[in-house]
């Protein structure tokens, strides 16, 4: 007798499989971010001074507020991250949903910041350069 197999069910667990995965990667990274968050931040306010994105005048208050994003998602419903990162979700294909948030950080709020002087760059020169940071998280 033939064993009758059902196209749609292996497809709907190969897609749960897929989604459990994406989901324990993206946890592994907001709680690897929360645990070191005083050192990325310091590394993230280098590199977007480096790259000549940030403008300021109190690096040690910019890297308060990074590192104080680099804990929150951790905490958060997904619900409220995608919310954050609604408006550049499309940046570039595959992203890294923390670089993304930051991102969204960086060009809404950071640039109201008081020790703020100016912000330079498009949202995907801002998004490389989180990335670049924040990519080594993944190893």
């Amino acid at each position: 007798m033939a064993r009758h197999i059902n196209p749609s069910r292996s497809t709907n667990k190969t897609i749960d499989a897929l989604d459990r995965k994406r989901e324990r990667e993206r946890r592994f990274i907001l709680n690897k971010a929360r645990d070191n968050a005083p050192e990325l931040a310091i590394i993230l306010v280098q590199r977007l001074m480096d790259d000549h994105i940030i403008e300021t005048n109190d690096v040690h208050a910019i890297q308060q507020g990074v590192e104080r994003q680099l804990k929150e998602p951790a905490d958060m419903e997904e619900f409220e991250i995608r919310l954050k990162i609604a408006d550049i979700r499309t940046l570039v294909p595959d992203p890294n949903i923390l670089s993304l948030y930051l991102t969204a950080y960086i060009i809404e709020d950071l640039i109201n910041h008081p020790k703020i002087q100016d912000i330079f760059g498009d949202d995907l020169d801002v998004y490389k350069a989180v990335d670049t940071v924040l990519s080594k998280l993944k190893k």
